[in-house]
């Protein structure tokens, strides 16, 4: 399918009565769709996609006009999105240790690319702290570095060891044994996609 009738096709999935902060709704992209311009009809879908839980077939139709048009953050956030569709949603407020107290000395992509441990709580049977991997998408951030602070979504690789978190929960960030940031979680939201029959 091409990139016109893909995004059409979308944006019949989101409900007409959503609007983002600045008032943009469906009729914005069907503007834009009308005038050819498919990155910002894209763009403002993403944007409704934020403000509005939709169907995993919204985000898998977005991802796959997003790699046609060769928009790789926008294909990576839209598939980032079609994982919490599948698994549940977790967000939470990072701040990183500064440079001499972590490992870290130097900025990552915040886009998804990222997969350190996390203590959530979880203990070995024998006790001790039992780490859990996690990737890390950083908000409206593309970059985040020693010391900076960032509104993180995460997406563990196994999600059923993290159904316990809670809004208000402190949990660490691991790069090595030491801690190399603090996250206090700010939102958990179980899987709104249907598991395949």
């Amino acid at each position: 399918m091409d990139v016109p009738k893909l995004l059409e096709a979308v944006s019949l999935l989101v409900p007409a009565e959503i609007a983002t902060e600045n008032d943009i709704t469906i009729n914005d992209v069907w503007d834009y769709l009308a005038h050819d311009e498919w990155e910002v009809a894209l763009g403002l879908l993403e944007e409704l996609g934020d403000v509005h839980l939709l169907p995993l077939d919204f985000w898998e139709s977005l991802a796959t006009a997003a790699e046609q048009m060769r928009l790789e953050r926008s294909a990576a956030w839209c598939h980032w999105r079609c994982y919490e569709s599948r698994n549940g949603i977790i967000r939470a407020d990072l701040t990183l240790r500064p440079t001499g107290e972590s490992r870290r000395q130097a900025p990552f992509s915040g886009a998804g690319v990222l997969r350190p441990m996390w203590n959530i709580g979880n203990r070995t049977p024998t006790g001790e702290d039992d780490l859990n991997i996690a990737r890390l998408w950083a908000e409206f951030t593309p970059v985040l570095g020693p010391g900076e602070r960032a509104s993180v979504r995460l997406a563990p690789l196994d999600p059923s060891q993290w159904r316990h978190l809670q809004p208000g929960q402190t949990i660490t960030m691991h790069e090595d044994r030491t801690i190399g940031g603090t996250a206090v979680v700010r939102e958990v939201h179980g899987p709104t996609a249907k598991p395949a029959a």
